[in-house]
C-alpha cells in the first residue's frame, strides 16, 4: 500500500520509526503496530540490515501497510529501498537528487526540511510531503506560520519530539501527521510493549482531534 491509500482506508497519519530494528524481529513488531492501528511503518536506514527487515515487513504486511525506509540520503539507498520493495522514502534533509531518483523509482518522497528555503527546495523538486525536522527545535506555533506561506496542498508532518504529551497542541496547529520513534519502540522492545504503545498513541491521536 501506498501511504495514500492507507490514509484513504481510515488509519491515522502515524509513522512509526523503527531505528535499530532487525531483521529476525521485523515481522513481528510490524505486527504489532499494524494490529495496534498504525500502518505506516518506516526503517532507518542505519538501522541492522534494513533492507531485509523491509522487504520481509512489505511481504507480510504490504497488503495492509506502507513500508518504507528512513535515513535515505544517497539514490542507492532509494534503488536498495525500491529493490526490497518498499513504498515511500524519508529523508534528515531536502536533497533534489534523492527526491527526483525516489520520483522516478515509484516511490513518494517525504524530505526533512528546517526553514522555509528548504520546503521550497523539497516542493519544487516534486515532494508533496515534507517532513519538519527535528520538530521540538521550533515547535507547533512555527509549523502554522508556515502554512501562510507553504502551497496549498502540502501535507506536513512533524518528527522529533512529539508524542502523546504535546499531540493535541500539534494537531491544534494543523499537522497533517507525526513520526514516533522511541517512544513507540527502541531496540529490544518485545511485540507486547510495543503493541501496548501503539495503541494509547492511536487513542491520543483520536482524542487530540
Amino acid at each position: 500500500m501506498t501511504i495514500d491509500e492507507v490514509l484513504a482506508a481510515g488509519a491515522p497519519p502515524i509513522m512509526a520509526i523503527l531505528r535499530g530494528i532487525r531483521p529476525d524481529e521485523a515481522v513481528a513488531i510490524a505486527g504489532a503496530l499494524v494490529d495496534a492501528g498504525i500502518r505506516l511503518i518506516e526503517v532507518p536506514f542505519n538501522s541492522p540490515d534494513p533492507a531485509q527487515s523491509i522487504a520481509a515487513m512489505a511481504a507480510a504486511f504490504g497488503d495492509r501497510a506502507a513500508i518504507g525506509g528512513g535515513t535515505i540520503l544517497t539514490p542507492t539507498m532509494v534503488n536498495a529501498l525500491a529493490k526490497a520493495n518498499g513504498r515511500f522514502t524519508v529523508s534528515p534533509n531536502s536533497d533534489p537528487a534523492v527526491i527526483a531518483h525516489a520520483l522516478a523509482r515509484g516511490l513518494e518522497p517525504m524530505p526533512g526540511f528546517l526553514t522555509p528555503t528548504e520546503a521550497f527546495a523539497a516542493i519544487d523538486a516534486g515532494a508533496r510531503r515534507l517532513k519538519l525536522f527535528p520538530a521540538s527545535a521550533f515547535g507547533p506555533a512555527y509549523l502554522s506560520t508556515l502554512r501562510d506561506v507553504l502551497p496549498v496542498g502540502v501535507a506536513l508532518w512533524a518528527v522529533g519530539g512529539v508524542g502523546i504529551a504535546n499531540l493535541a497542541e500539534w494537531r491544534g496547529r494543523g499537522v497533517d501527521g507525526i513520526g514516533v520513534g522511541g517512544a513507540l519502540y527502541r531496540p529490544g522492545d518485545d511485540p507486547v510493549t510495543v503493541a501496548a504503545r501503539a495503541a494509547e498513541l492511536v487513542a491520543a491521536w483520536a482524542a487530540a482531534g
